[in-house]
């Protein structure tokens, strides 16, 4: 069962989540911000099993934790979408190996609008029209007579990346997209606008609608559910990751990671909204 998060404690958790035990080994945690409430449930329930750890989560954007891990500043990176070469490059630089990749859970990037909204589907090339700016109004989609409102992620977060490739086929998003700092940001904003449209993460759902997705026009329309997206019918769905320094794959780091991808880690990923891997992608 969805978890649901409230406005203000998902306000929280943009800035920040961070949650520590008295003494003990400690672990950093970095990186998206579509993972960090993900990642701060994972904390808080193993920290409960393991008196002696503490653990903290920040988020900052996909970017940043690819930043820290390569300045050494981070034990773990959470990633929204794969490590790039160049990425990679630094980190060899810095700690004299690849990182180290994990896949934690599943998620089916969703976009969002406005719940008095009637669009109910989109396919992926409107999506593209919207938001490189083509399309101004919801009336040219089956919507109201009204101009739309563009939402997006900051430039250094994975989710803003991964549809960029993905939905805008490399193209750049409209010049008049607002810019917002968190996934939880875009929601609140989605949420008051009732012309508005963005994307994030599954787990962001409180307060605004997700759209169900066409790959083609004359495609199936296909919701965001666990079923659509472990198959892979979802058009929008991704992995999500965590890197690290190989020389830290060992002790208290390698231990939570295991537990993380365990039957009892995954099954906090139903708990908040995104979707536990399948069981033959956790024997890594």
């Amino acid at each position: 069962m969805k978890t649901t998060i409230s406005k203000v404690t998902i306000a929280a958790m943009t800035l920040a989540a961070a949650v520590t035990a008295q003494g003990g080994a400690a672990i950093t945690v970095k990186g998206s911000d579509t993972l960090v409430i993900q990642a701060q449930k994972w904390a808080e329930v193993y920290m409960g099993k393991k008196s002696d750890v503490k653990i903290q989560v920040t988020g900052g954007g996909t970017g940043t934790g690819f930043a820290a891990l390569q300045n050494q500043t981070t034990d773990l990176c959470n990633a929204s979408r794969k490590i790039r070469a160049a990425e990679i490059a630094e980190c060899i630089k810095s700690f004299g190996r690849r990182p180290t990749e994990y896949k934690v859970c599943l998620d089916g990037l969703t976009v969002f609008v406005n719940e008095s909204n009637p669009v109910k589907e989109l396919s992926l090339d409107q999506l593209m029209q919207i938001f490189t700016g083509k399309t101004k109004n919801w009336k040219e989609v089956g919507g109201p007579d009204a101009p739309i409102t563009l939402y997006s992620r900051e430039n250094s977060s994975g989710t803003y990346e991964f549809f960029k490739e993905h939905v805008l086929q490399g193209r750049d998003f409209a010049a008049r997209a607002q810019t917002m700092p968190g996934t939880a940001a875009l929601l609140q904003a989605v949420a008051k606008d009732k012309n508005a449209i963005g994307y994030g993460g599954a787990a962001y759902a409180a307060g605004a609608k997700g759209l169900a997705i066409k790959k083609t026009e004359s495609s199936p329309a296909i919701s965001v559910t666990e079923e659509t997206v472990v198959k892979g019918t979802y058009p929008i769905w991704r992995y999500l990751y965590v890197y690290i320094d190989p020389s830290l794959d060992k002790g208290d780091v390698a231990a939570y990671i295991s537990w993380i991808r365990s039957d009892e880690g995954q099954k906090e990923v139903k708990e908040i909204g995104y979707f536990p891997l399948p069981a033959h992608l956790r024997e890594k």
